[in-house]
């Protein structure tokens, strides 16, 4: 009888070490266990989606001689990739459990018929992740428009299942403060195949998916947008009439030349700098400083910032950017540096404002989506790529003239799906091994061997005492 104590207590200390270290390495807790983290917010975050490229050259390509147009704040990104904004949802870090609904949409349209409208019309638009506790696979969805290929019937509905997503042995558990999945395979359902509008069967490929969703721990209202951050305290003193110190001037330069960068001629990248922010179809440059006329119509801002380009023969930066409006006309001007060489205050865009200058609405001055055009040195600072007079991304414009005004928001593309950041979802254990070919040193092994020497101090242990039991049995 005393020598079963010790034994028992070895037992107690094995099983104790299990229950602490097992549900870190994906050891399965006993039944009953209560242990559960609680859901996170899912706020902010961005989702790379091409739909399927096959299916937009079809679109702009001779047979149906048509085109596709972004809404709701949808940017694109790369070669033919559409980026979704504004990610809201949860997960769950304990089982795996995730959801993410991003904004934005894109139409398309083609075979456009003699009365002007078109025979293929689909808009998508919403995109939604859903990923089960513990599965290996994931569902997008989507609300879908579309006109039907043989009646022409229009029929729209709100997020359906339009693809399987694998997750190719990635485990969503015990993720950190960014979920990052990339390139996830994606596959036509039967529901995705009929709001498709028949253009593609079920089982169709679709462009894989790749999306990073910011689900930091913590009281998710504690969290606040980098675009509502620039807003202007509301305790602060109303300035004097005429000047300004919180504006935002929005532009995102011109669409086509974002795709040169990050596509696959160009191969680069851009990066933003002291205090400009990235809203995906647009860059916001903000913290302008300036002064007003109404009377006059005249408005002039300085804003803080730099947006860098860079890729293959191809470095150009834009800062100290400028604004300045007089008689119902606006000139956008930067501060250009190409290859380490700088031009200052280069007039890049003009864009015409209606009325002179806006009145103020809810305490701001307002320029929204006002048609911009390249400059003669715009176009010098492009390097030819482009012709003075070529259409470039609309210019919007926010002036609080009031203390209580509160700048346009961002779509918010959560935190930069860096290496450091994507820490979850990571490849299981098993996975991991694959890629690591078994070599090196890796924490993973050796704390798996802590894990299996406990296991095995815990089954050795429960042997002694049966063996000890037995024989004391047999004495009796």
């Amino acid at each position: 009888m005393p020598s079963w104590r010790p034994v028992h207590a070895s037992v107690v200390l094995c099983v104790s070490v299990l229950l602490t270290l097992g549900p870190a390495f994906g050891l399965v807790p006993l039944s009953g266990s209560t242990a559960h983290a609680a859901d996170r917010e899912v706020a902010g975050g961005r989702l790379d989606w091409g739909i399927k490229s096959s299916f937009q050259s079809y679109v702009t390509g001779p047979i149906a001689h048509g085109s596709w147009s972004l809404r709701d704040g949808t940017a694109t990104v790369g070669d033919s990739q559409f980026r979704f904004h504004s990610a809201t949802g949860s997960y769950d870090p304990a089982d795996g459990a995730f959801e993410a609904e991003f904004s934005g949409g894109v139409r398309f349209l083609g075979h456009r018929k003699p009365d002007g409208s078109y025979q293929l019309d689909l808009t998508i638009s919403r995109p939604t992740v859903r990923i089960g506790a513990g599965s290996g696979s994931g569902t997008l969805y989507a609300d879908m428009t579309s006109k039907a290929k043989d009646t022409g019937k229009t029929t729209s509905a709100r997020q359906v299942p339009l693809a399987t997503l694998d997750l190719g042995g990635i485990t969503m558990r015990g993720g950190g403060p960014t979920v990052v999945l990339n390139r996830l395979p994606a596959t036509l359902t039967s529901e995705g195949a009929k709001a498709f509008a028949g253009y593609y069967a079920a089982g169709a490929e679709l462009d894989p998916v790749s999306l990073s969703a910011d689900a930091p721990a913590g009281s998710p209202s504690a969290s606040t947008s980098p675009s509502a951050s620039a807003s202007p305290s509301a305790a602060e003193p109303d300035r004097p009439r005429g000047t300004f110190a919180t504006a935002a001037v929005d532009w995102g330069v011109r669409r086509t030349f974002r795709e040169y960068v990050t596509g696959p001629v160009a191969k680069g990248e851009w990066r933003l700098s002291q205090g400009a922010q990235d809203g995906g179809a647009l860059f916001r440059f903000p913290r302008g400083k300036g002064t007003y006329d109404e009377r006059r119509g005249t408005l002039r801002a300085a804003f803080d910032g730099q947006l860098r380009f860079r890729g293959k023969d191809l470095d150009l930066a834009l800062s100290g950017v400028t604004v300045r409006i007089a008689d119902g006309r606006g000139t956008l001007a930067a501060d250009v540096t190409e290859r380490g060489t700088t031009r200052r205050d280069v007039p890049l865009a003009t864009f015409a404002v209606a009325a002179r200058l806006p009145r103020p609405k809810n305490g701001l001055i307002s320029v929204t989506d006002a048609p911009a055009k390249l400059t003669a040195r715009g176009a010098e600072a492009f390097g030819g790529l482009y012709r003075a007079g070529t259409a470039m991304d609309p210019v919007s414009l926010a002036v609080p003239v009031d203390a209580k005004a509160s700048l346009p928001p961002l779509p918010d593309l959560g935190s930069a799906p860096t290496t450091a950041a994507a820490a979850a979802p990571k490849p299981s254990a098993e996975t991991a091994a694959r890629r690591s070919g078994g070599g090196g040193t890796s924490s993973l092994p050796l704390m798996g061997g802590v894990v299996g020497g406990a296991l095995a101090v815990a089954v050795a242990a429960f042997v002694l005492l049966r063996r000890r039991r037995t024989a004391g049995a047999a004495r009796r």
